[in-house]
């Protein structure tokens, strides 16, 4: 005989939240298995419980296909992306990027420079993994040429990865937050400008600085230039191989669909592999699903660019699956509806909203060790507040970000966290002071929230909630 349905209580919440961190902790850092794992092992603590408050095992499938389906758009852009990136290097676009970037650097700015090419070409590609992948291991030797530490290197690496990763209309991230919180994509964009763009200038300044500290100004530029000099000796490097970047930021900003506009993206970097790069033409389109292949001799430059693909895509799209699957769970059997319930009383003003959203999207990196996990708890955990107080919600989608996105690499279990340790060679806990940007983005989004700055209302009622609507209504009542 079926239990009746119930909410779980805070004994059985709390039961599911601490499974998450053994369960994470020794899948990860103790017997080295991947996320995807411990992620697919949470599924069935959560059924457990599940199953003792009433629900059904078809209750619990309907809520983890539910969960995927809504992120199933960010797993076809992910799809997307990982053939445009394959595309892109073998046409030539993201190795003029780099090569671009470098003819900036010298030793007293290359922190700076760091941080500002990892930044444009985590907007050019929307991914801060493959950012890191490509350009940032070419700042990570370049650093190390310099003398400077590596992980004040690794920071401003990661610091440029994430503002595309926050910002680009080609994140899947950024996509996903836009659909989950039901706000246009470009209008998130726009929103989040204004937490992103202080920060950047922020952080810019403080790179620049440490670099005038650290770095002799007349270090080694022999690295930067043994890579440039193997870019164009295995790429044709020009001012036009940038095209299909700038057609598809051009067409993303006019608001078209990201999918196709994406897609569309990926074929261009396959007609240019054909047209510049002299590549055969059924070799130029399986880049877009095997990646690109190189075997220049030089094993840096091969690191540097043997990726890319749908193929390279795969791991992380399973475990997409499963985080989203993890989240349906939660919503599904009322987890999160607790944790809501509990915010709901306490958070009735913009700032306490701001840090409620923040923290629930900490919390998905930290207990679902990813950030699309994180975004669905910053996003549904605190959704009816915003509606509650009359919140617009591109306000929630910015939000989300600050804390979701940019507090994923600072978790060593979270997939970001192991994800740049592993590639860029530097523990999570050694770069974590560097990563700049990420702290001032989530600094920004909580100085908003409380000093109602940049708080768009959607209501009277709503505007209300503002601190100076409310002492001129008391005001007027005590006149």
């Amino acid at each position: 005989m079926a239990h009746q349905k119930r909410l779980p209580n805070l004994l059985e919440v709390t039961f599911v939240l601490t499974s998450f961190i053994v369960i994470m902790y020794v899948f990860v850092a103790q017997i080295g298995l991947p996320i995807q794992l411990a992620l697919f092992v949470s599924w069935f603590v959560i059924m457990l419980v599940g199953l003792k408050i009433g629900y059904s095992y078809f209750d619990m499938q309907q809520g983890i296909l539910k969960g995927i389906n809504n992120g199933l758009e960010a797993v076809l852009v992910l799809v997307t992306v990982g053939a445009l990136i394959g595309t892109w290097i073998a046409g030539g676009v993201v190795p003029s990027i780099i090569y671009y970037g470098l003819t900036i650097i010298n030793p007293t700015i290359f922190l700076f420079a760091a941080f500002a090419i990892c930044t444009v070409t985590s907007l050019a590609t929307g991914t801060s993994f493959g950012t890191a992948g490509t350009a940032g291991i070419a700042m990570m030797g370049i650093g190390h040429s310099f003398g400077i530490p590596m992980a004040l290197v690794a920071g401003a690496v990661i610091s440029g990865a994430y503002v595309g990763d926050k910002l680009s209309p080609l994140s899947d991230t950024t996509v996903m937050t836009a659909s989950l919180s039901k706000v246009n994509l470009i209008d998130h964009i726009k929103s989040m400008l204004y937490v992103s763009t202080p920060a950047w200038i922020i952080t810019g300044i403080l790179f620049l600085l440490t670099g005038f500290f650290y770095v002799n100004g007349n270090g080694d530029l022999s690295r930067a230039e043994a890579t440039m000099a193997a870019l164009q000796d295995h790429f044709r490097i020009s001012w036009y191989m940038l095209v299909p970047a700038a057609l598809v930021i051009l067409l993303l900003a006019l608001k078209k669909p990201s999918i196709p506009t994406i897609a569309f993206g990926a074929l261009l970097g396959s007609v240019w592999a054909y047209l510049f790069q002299g590549m055969p033409l059924l070799e130029a389109v399986r880049s877009s699903y095997s990646g690109f292949s190189i075997e220049s001799g030089v094993e840096f430059i091969d690191n540097l660019l043997n990726r890319g693909g749908i193929v390279s895509m795969l791991e992380v799209i399973v475990l997409i699956i499963f985080a989203l699957g993890v989240g349906g769970l939660m919503e599904q059997i009322g987890i999160l509806q607790v944790i809501c319930n509990k915010m709901l009383a306490w958070a009735d003003n913009a700032g306490k909203v701001t840090l409620s959203t923040v923290l629930a999207g900490f919390f998905g990196n930290f207990f679902g060790g990813a950030a699309y996990v994180s975004i669905i708890t910053a996003s549904k955990i605190t959704e009816k507040n915003y509606d509650r107080l009359g919140i617009d919600r591109r306000v929630l989608s910015r939000n989300t970000e600050g804390g979701g996105t940019v507090t994923t690499p600072m978790v060593p279990w979270s997939d970001g966290g192991v994800y740049m340790a592993t590639v860029l060679g530097v523990s999570t806990l050694s770069y974590l002071p560097f990563l700049w940007f990420n702290f001032l983005a989530v600094g920004i989004t909580l100085l908003y929230g409380f000093t109602n700055k940049f708080i768009w209302y959607t209501n009277a009622e709503g505007a209300a909630n503002r601190p100076a609507a409310k002492a001129k209504l008391t005001n007027e009542k005590t006149s």
